[in-house]
């Protein structure tokens, strides 16, 4: 089969990547012509682990190509999948203008009977809308099908969770589409999950929009920890065991960024309004998860009263650890408020440095390191929970900040590790233990007065 694929980015490369790994030629097809002379020079475009490696590979021994004409590459595919982005617009609903220019390019040029496969995250129904757009413009006498094949990778670990998914799920309405799919992903060896078009989409949007549930969820409690004198680590301990609850996506922070969960989140509560029903649960995960982002901000303005004149360290910039994607990360927001306060900055990121000067060109230094980036700071922010941060031992701030006070929105450090030294320590869900903590340091101190 002649499998081909739209669009070079996360979902799109990826895809094609690992479809190439495991035996397949594949094509990609991108409009961007200084993109695909990377890709052919074996130079990965986007930030992924394990990514450039297998590209490079695939690439040269012929199962992987790329190009921007789209006409020889549509024109006799038994396969093309759509993997373009699929970004929010301002009231918060999908953008499809990428998928249906995709959807024109493909009708214009194919002239064999093909399997058009979404796998672009789109609302339900768009499956249904995309084949009948298809079918209307086609310029050849060709039969056309569309089936949903939604992706569930995450950023940093992209690779990895395509080759060894935990499920594969298709939405096809016939027999046929079936058969293909269940033939392009046989050597991937995982459980295959065969729906109509709808359910396929709608599996997408509700397992992201649970996943962001359980983050704003865990985030509410950890700020009511805070309240009562709890710890919400030991809460998220206590409540792991629970295999109905389990361990994953219960660690409290200052929310959820990236390319998935924002959008998907808006796209559903949008769908939802747009067809008169409102998703209660997911428009408070939203509120919650836009609130939580200021967490930190709002603590240091409590703390300090002005921020202006401070020398502030911020440590991480990409939106999670294992990419350079700025889409909604905490720090963007915090970077600016933090600015308009006159605070002065340096910044450190291991790989996504190059984005944010993007953003913010001038009026931020940039560190090569995070002590570099720590000395003679006044405070610190951490937004992103990166391996050289979690391994800086805490003396490192006592060594070189002219005030070690740390606002730690990944609870990076442990409550008996600050304990042990001469820092002032903010994080989420456990202020009221370590005031505990102080507290009965200086009772103790006072009896032996």
């Amino acid at each position: 089969m002649k499998i081909v694929i739209a669009g070079t980015g996360y979902v799109g490369l990826v895809t094609a990547a690992c479809l190439s790994h495991l035996g397949h030629n594949i094509t990609c097809v991108d409009i961007d012509k200084k993109k695909v002379e990377l890709m052919r020079q074996g130079i990965c475009p986007i930030y992924e682990p394990g990514l450039e490696e297998i590209l490079k590979k695939n690439y040269e021994e012929g199962r992987l190509n790329f190009t921007i004409d789209c006409k020889s590459a549509y024109k006799d595919a038994d396969i093309i999948f759509i993997g373009v982005s699929t970004p929010e617009r301002e009231d918060g609903s999908a953008n499809l203008d990428y998928v249906y220019d995709v959807a024109e390019q493909i009708a214009e040029n194919v002239e064999k009977n093909c399997l058009v496969v979404v796998k672009s995250t789109v609302p339900i129904g768009t499956n249904d809308k995309v084949e009948e757009f298809l079918r209307e413009h086609l310029k050849n006498d060709v039969y056309i099908e569309v089936a949903s094949n939604p992706e569930f990778l995450a950023q940093g670990t992209a690779v990895k969770d395509t080759l060894y998914a935990n499920r594969i799920v298709i939405g096809v309405e016939s027999n046929k589409a079936r058969i293909i799919l269940e033939k392009v992903y046989e050597r991937f060896n995982q459980p295959i999950v065969v729906t109509n078009r709808r359910s396929a989409e709608m599996i997408k949007y509700a397992s992201n929009d649970f996943l962001a549930l359980k983050i704003s969820f865990i985030n509410e409690i950890a700020n009511f920890c805070e309240i009562v004198g709890a710890d919400i680590e030991d809460v998220t301990k206590g409540m792991s065991y629970d295999p109905r609850i389990g361990d994953k996506f219960l660690k409290a922070g200052i929310g959820y960024g990236g390319s998935c969960f924002p959008k998907d989140t808006k796209a559903l509560h949008w769908l939802a309004n747009d067809n008169g029903y409102e998703l209660k649960t997911i428009k408070a995960t939203i509120e919650v998860n836009q609130n939580q982002k200021y967490k930190l901000f709002r603590a240091a303005k409590q703390r300090f009263g002005s921020l202006k004149g401070l020398k502030a360290a911020v440590l991480g910039l990409t939106f999670k650890p294992g990419t350079d994607d700025l889409r909604e990360a905490a720090s963007i927001p915090n970077v600016r408020r933090l600015l308009e306060e006159g605070a002065e900055i340096a910044a450190y990121d291991p790989v996504g440095e190059k984005n944010f000067k993007k953003l913010f060109p001038s009026k931020i230094i940039y560190g090569k390191t995070v002590e570099e980036t720590l000395k003679d700071a006044d405070v610190a922010f951490i937004f992103t929970e990166w391996d050289e941060i979690k391994s800086l031992d805490l003396s490192v701030y006592e060594k070189l900040m002219n005030i070690p006070i740390i606002f730690d929105g990944r609870n990076c450090y442990k409550i008996s590790e600050v304990e042990k030294k001469a820092v002032e320590y903010h994080s989420v869900g456990r202020e009221a233990v370590l005031n505990l903590v102080k507290d009965v340091k200086s009772e103790v101190a006072a009896t032996i007065i």
